[in-house]
């Protein structure tokens, strides 16, 4: 045992829920963005403009997420470099294989595709040959084996999700908008958990609201021990920055989640805000403004569809309320409450310089 773990050790395979359950997501997530996120962003903006150079490189991006993930992931588990470019055709396979649910299946396929070749990495002279080989079929293999089924599975959780959603709008809204705003805020990618759920429609309309309740509640109601500078990196950045202060007083929590729970079902069935673009912009929030470019391109999606006939007024109003104005006023209102009972202090919410 002393000597696997040694050699577990040498290889740099870290056996941890952090790894795998906090870094490797959160990379995920990256490269997630840095392809069908941002290649949905640049093709919607092209289709707008009538440019079609920024069409073709939005489809390049889209068609390229499975190996950005897994080469994201793989550089989160510090993989070698022939290990890292040989996730390129890991990632490929299970996204592809996987169906809806392929960022679940990427993620799974790649941490043992990857583990794998750092364990045979530089230990025979023909590494150039061993290493990707390894790599390569034991991702594919598993990709041809398992990545249906997984895709399926997540598919099957996040068709239950928004089915459940449809059919208890309130409640749903409050469970999904409150939950998916706490991984946010959380050290976990609430991002690959939609992306990996295919979370969409009204269920993804809760999602948006949860995580734009964490982000732009934390911003406000910390604005006097932070300034504008943290207004902006926790508004337009990650809430997840409070997270050393919630594990010092996790009551600061209670005014952006208690904002969330009104926002989630108001989203839902007063509003009825679906996300119908990219499943990975249901748990972006108000980070760079991703979860409102998502919704804005899912109506245009509807519109292209034939299932919307316009954007109407009320449908731009209930975007601003649910994620911008709506989280400022409830959690300032709930944070007040907080400061009277004392249970949040002055200094509570600043950031580390």
């Amino acid at each position: 045992m002393n000597r696997i773990q040694a050699f577990l050790k040498r290889k740099n395979v870290l056996l941890s829920a952090k790894c795998y359950g906090v870094d490797a997501m959160g990379a995920m997530a990256q490269g997630l963005f840095a392809s069908l996120l941002i290649g949905t962003i640049i093709k919607t903006l092209g289709q707008q403009l009538g440019v079609q150079f920024l069409i073709d490189a939005g489809n390049f991006a889209q068609q390229v997420a499975g190996p950005a993930m897994a080469v994201s992931i793989g550089a989160a588990l510090s993989a070698p470099q022939l290990v890292l470019y040989s996730l390129i055709a890991v990632g490929m396979a299970a996204n592809s294989l996987g169906g809806a649910g392929g960022p679940l299946a990427v993620y799974i396929i790649t941490i043992i595709a990857a583990e794998c070749g750092k364990l045979v990495s530089r230990e025979t002279k023909v590494d150039i040959l061993v290493t990707p080989a390894v790599t390569i079929l034991t991702g594919c293999g598993l990709a041809v084996l398992c990545a249906p089924a997984i895709g399926a599975a997540a598919s099957a959780v996040g068709d239950f999700i928004k089915w459940a959603t449809n059919l208890q709008p309130f409640l749903m809204g409050v469970l999904v908008s409150v939950a998916v705003g706490m991984a946010l805020t959380l050290p976990i990618s609430s991002a690959a958990i939609c992306a990996a759920l295919s979370l969409t429609g009204l269920a993804g309309g809760a999602a948006v609201a949860g995580c734009c309740a964490q982000m732009v509640g934390f911003a406000v109601i910390s604005y006097r021990e932070n300034g504008a500078s943290g207004l902006i990196s926790q508004g337009l950045g990650t809430s997840m920055l409070q997270m050393p202060n919630i594990l010092r007083n996790p009551r600061i929590w209670i005014a952006p989640t208690l904002a969330s729970a009104v926002t989630g079902p108001l989203a839902t069935c007063l509003f009825h805000l679906e996300m119908n673009g990219p499943a990975v912009s249901s748990g972006m929030g108000t980070c760079g403004l991703v979860g409102q470019i998502g919704v804005y391109t899912g109506w245009l999606n509807d519109i292209a569809a034939g299932t919307r006939t316009a954007i109407l007024p009320m449908d731009w109003l209930g975007l601003a309320l649910i994620c911008f104005v709506l989280p400022a006023i409830l959690s300032l209102i709930f944070c007040w409450i907080l400061r009277r009972l004392g249970w949040v202090k002055p200094g509570d919410m600043k950031l580390a310089d």
